[in-house]
């Protein structure tokens, strides 16, 4: 199968190039989608604990025809839960609910500047990697603030960023901090409002070019400027076309091209992390 190059923090952490989301992918229907979705190749899964599927993503994932060690399972931490003793608690939660030994990889789901807490919650899951219920800590929406306040208390800079990128908003000031620091930018929504970007004249033209899909483009573009984008499809045809592009050469025209249809209001949703607050 012809995959992207994986890539790797500057730590120990190494992940495949494009990865699976989950969100919205709930109960028994869930199980078979997450299963095809091994049998087409995936092997970087992403829940949260608000997500409310930790359950169906850990039983789908315990059944795999794969190797448990072949997997890279994630998951997040809710807002409400930054003070250290309940995020401790939500960690251990969150494995009692996957049915799994450890966790590949725990984020903090969003700073929540407001409430104070995410350096209190970054030094929990420190704790909990030091005890084995994950092998590798990261966060998610965290800004070049947030990033090096973690860094400054505890001298411990997460492996992982994941953070909303696609076309429309590119985050270059973030992604250029993000590989500064030697920390995986992951991309959660890397198609945008997909009803947007598959009728994006740029995005339809360059597909054309290639005789490839638009989603194909985009993730394509996405495992050139070096991001780890995460989308989902319960269609096996689909799933086996977002994972395969690493043959897909866009040229310098293509990727001038995508670099224009940035937008700096260019958010899904007013969720900028400097300001919001998602418990």
């Amino acid at each position: 199968m012809n995959r992207a190059p994986a890539v790797t923090a500057g730590g120990s952490l190494t992940v495949p190039a494009i990865g699976f989301g989950t969100y919205g992918l709930n109960g028994l229907p869930a199980l078979d989608v997450i299963r095809q979705a091994v049998a087409s190749g995936y092997r970087l899964f992403d829940s949260a604990f608000n997500y409310e599927n930790e359950g169906a993503v850990g039983a789908a994932l315990r059944s795999a025809s794969v190797p448990r060690e072949e997997l890279l399972i994630t998951s997040k931490l809710p807002g409400r839960h930054h003070a250290h003793d309940e995020a401790i608690a939500t960690i251990e939660e969150s494995l009692l609910r996957t049915g799994l030994e450890y966790l590949d990889l725990y984020l903090i789901h969003w700073p929540n500047p407001g409430v104070g807490l995410y350096v209190e919650a970054w030094q929990a899951l420190i704790e909990a990697r030091e005890r084995g219920l994950v092998r590798h800590i990261g966060v998610s929406n965290f800004l070049p603030d947030h990033l090096t306040a973690l860094m400054e208390a505890t001298g411990v800079t997460p492996e992982v960023n994941q953070i909303e990128l696609h076309p429309y908003f590119q985050q270059e000031t973030q992604r250029a901090f993000d590989r500064e620091h030697g920390i995986i930018t992951e991309a959660w929504s890397p198609l945008g409002r997909a009803t947007d970007i598959l009728q994006d004249p740029v995005l339809t033209g360059i597909a054309h070019k290639h005789q490839i899909t638009v989603p194909q483009v985009v993730l394509r573009w996405h495992t050139l400027i070096g991001s780890v984008p995460l989308p989902k499809s319960a269609d096996p045809q689909r799933q086996v076309q977002n994972l395969t592009v690493a043959g897909i050469s866009l040229d310098e025209d293509d990727l001038a091209a995508i670099a224009a249809l940035d937008r700096p209001a260019g958010r899904i949703w007013d969720q900028d992390p400097a300001t919001y607050e998602e418990f």
